[in-house]
């Protein structure tokens, strides 16, 4: 199992969507991807479509406003 990061600070919907589905294809089932937001759009966007996807989702709150997305691949 390996973890990587995507940074999404300052950037808007679709944007983080777009950069974590794209990164996401590249990683093994288990490996963990964290993605650093901090747009509210994206805070419901990007878990609700790992979610679907299948994957498993812890959400931490970091700062006022900032989320990191910790996103484990399951398929």
């Amino acid at each position: 199992m390996k973890e990587f990061e995507l940074d999404c600070i300052g950037e808007a919907c679709p944007i983080p969507l777009m950069k974590t589905e794209k990164k996401m294809e590249d990683l093994s089932v288990g490996d963990v991807l964290v993605v650093h937001i901090d747009h509210s759009c994206a805070m419901k966007n990007v878990p609700e479509w790992a979610r679907k996807q299948g994957h498993n989702v812890e959400i931490d709150e970091v700062d006022d406003g900032e989320w990191d997305l910790i996103i484990q691949k399951a398929k």
